[in-house]
């Protein structure tokens, strides 16, 4: 069993029961679909098995509020590589809390963070980087500092538990 095998089957007991939504791996590129036929609920789609990409997803789902999470990808623009220095601003706006609670989620399950500028053409600034890193740790230390959303509390129950069943299990020898 996989740690983010365990963390959909936590999520969709814990949160998805609750708001409707299932967390799903496999796809080409991470995606919130507002309502699934075949699942009959929202989906929260990470890339392929990548638990980063899953941790992020749920950050966004995190800080979407209701109207939100009724639009897909939660009616946000997204500019792929080649943003404009005011694009890359915007995104950095827009990715300031996400990564900071995706960050919250790292710690949960004890794997590294590093912010995600998110522009792999490297036409990012230094000085923008850093500036983001640390708007990101600003906003990271609010939510020490302030508490966390009832969401975000369910969330992070998900994933004490799939971390706590992941490092119980023991595969068998074959």
């Amino acid at each position: 069993m996989t740690l983010l095998y365990s963390l959909e089957s936590y999520f969709d007991e814990i949160v998805g029961a609750r708001y409707a939504t299932s967390l799903k791996g496999g796809a080409e590129e991470p995606y919130y679909e507002a309502f699934n036929s075949e699942f009959g609920c929202a989906v929260i789609w990470y890339r392929e098995d990548y638990l980063r990409s899953a941790l992020h997803e749920l950050a966004h789902w995190c800080v979407a509020g209701t109207e939100r999470r009724t639009q897909n990808d939660y009616g946000y623009w997204y500019e792929p590589d080649g943003r404009t220095e005011s694009q890359q601003a915007l995104f950095f706006e827009v990715e300031r809390r996400p990564q900071a609670i995706e960050r919250w989620f790292c710690e949960i399950l004890d794997v590294p963070f590093d912010v995600s500028l998110d522009n792999l053409d490297g036409s990012v600034s230094h000085a923008a980087a850093a500036a983001f890193e640390l708007a990101v740790e600003a906003s990271y230390r609010s939510l020490i500092e302030r508490g966390v959303s009832p969401r975000m509390q369910l969330v992070s129950r998900a994933l004490h538990l799939a971390r706590d069943s992941h490092d119980k299990f023991i595969p068998l020898a074959s």
